[in-house]
Order: C-alpha cells, then structure tokens, then sequence
C-alpha cells in the first residue's frame, strides 16, 4: 500500500500533536487527503499541521480535551460537514503507573486515565457513528495497548483502561457488521513517543512511532479487526492472558512499574 492509493480521504486522529498520533498524520498526508486533527499542545499541532500541508495534504486543527464532550463533538460534526469523514482514529490517550509505590496508584489518577483513556474514546466516536452507518461506510480506529491483555501490577489502571477500550471495540465490530461501518483495535507494545520517555526501565521490542504509524495503516487498509504488534511482544502479552492467575501474579512480581507521571 501506498499513501496515494489508500482507500481513506478524510481522515480524523485525536491525539495528533505527538508520538502514533503525529506518525499517523504524517504518514497520511498526501495530495489530496483532507487531515482533520485535535491534540491539546498548540505549538506542536501547528508545526505538524504545516508538515501535512507541506505534504499536499488540506489540514483541519483543533485544540481540544477529549473529555470536553460538547466542543469534541462540536468539531466531529463540523469537519464532517466539509466533506464525509472516513475513517476516525480514536488515538488521544495518557500513561501512567504506581511508580512503584506498595499501597497501589492514587484513585484520582485511575479516573483520568479512565476519562481520557475510554470516555475520551466514546467522546470521539459517538458524535460521527450515525452519520456513518446512515452512509453505510466508514471506520472507527480504537487505540489500546497489548497492555490490555493483562493487569499489570505496576499499571493497573492504564491496563484496566486499554482492556475495556480493546473489548468495547471488539464487541463493537461485531455489532456493527451489517451496517458497512468497520471497527479496528490497535494493540501497540512500546512506541517510542512522550508516554514511554518517561519509563525508566528496558522496553523490550521498542520500535519508532514511524513504523508502528506503517504497521497500522497497512492493517486499517484491510479493515483489520486486531492490529496487534510487534508479534514477539503479541505472543507475550497473549501468553500471560491465558495463563493461570497465580502462575502470572508470581511472574508479574518481578515486573518494573511504570511511571505515576500522566
């Protein structure tokens, strides 16, 4: 697949002023592609606006919280208008862990990872789903995580939160498969990007933003309904779902936290 012959002409990513979300831009612009893209840092959103638009590519920007159900949906709506969205990445999200605290990680924190993680997902895709299958076509791109397989002892909610996103999704896919509309979840391990610059400890199978951004599209292009990579990084993630709870919990003891910084 090639950029000029992607399916996609309108194309919203939530998330885009850093890391898959700026990779996934990039990637996509292109002559004739309409980018319609929110994040909540304006001078890194500018400067990759102009980039796409180097590209060829017709920019739409917003500087907007996924959790401001209201101005989200306001803008779905109006890059909508312009001209029919056909595929929305549902990309926005944060990271953070216990920092290796023993009495767990703060509920406040468990709740805005909650409300940006997963409400910010419903924020993004319930303000174009109808216009969607009123059309017949259209895809919803949810990011999770192959941290979604499991609850990790040093980031259970950041799990928990990509765990509900990568079910929702699935279930999602199956509900709408008369409808023309597809469902994708994309299950990354670790991306180089602002999250994981702050881990502190080695990433196994870490790869660039750039090539994940390659690895997604190619699996969006065939309506994928799992995007999960890299497959070592797969396999060990699905190998510890599968196992039993005390076997994983003995392993898992050993395993570094993640940051508390979101």
């Amino acid at each position: 697949m090639t950029k000029s012959h992607t399916k996609f002409e309108h194309i919203f990513i939530t998330g885009a002023s850093s890391g898959i979300g700026e990779a996934l831009a990039l990637f996509y612009a292109d002559e004739g592609m309409i980018l319609s893209l929110t994040g909540r840092n304006e001078e890194r959103l500018k400067a990759i606006a102009q980039s796409c638009q180097q590209k060829g590519a017709s920019v739409h920007t917003a500087i907007v919280d996924v959790t401001d159900q209201q101005a989200l949906g306001d803008f779905l709506h109006e890059c909508d208008a312009k001209q029919p969205i056909d595929l929305v990445i549902a990309n926005a999200g944060i990271s953070s862990g216990t920092g290796g605290s023993k009495t767990g990680e703060p509920v406040e924190q468990a709740r805005l990872l909650f409300d940006i993680n997963v409400t910010g997902v419903f924020n993004t895709i319930e303000p174009i789903l109808a216009n969607m299958i009123g059309r017949g076509k259209g895809q919803i791109a949810l990011m999770s995580s192959l941290a979604g397989f499991r609850g990790w002892p040093g980031a259970p909610a950041y799990c928990a939160s990509k765990a509900a996103v990568k079910t929702y999704g699935e279930g999602l896919r199956g509900a709408l498969e008369q409808t023309g509309v597809g469902v994708n979840v994309i299950c990354p391990g670790f991306v180089e990007s602002r999250i994981t610059a702050v881990n502190d400890f080695t990433m196994p199978f870490l790869m660039s933003a750039e090539r994940a951004a390659q690895i997604i599209a190619r699996g969006l292009e065939k309506n994928k309904g799992r995007i999960c990579f890299p497959f070592r990084a797969f396999l060990f993630a699905w190998a510890f779902a599968v196992l039993p709870d005390f076997l994983a919990q003995i392993i898992l003891r050993w395993t570094p936290a993640k940051s508390s910084e979101t």
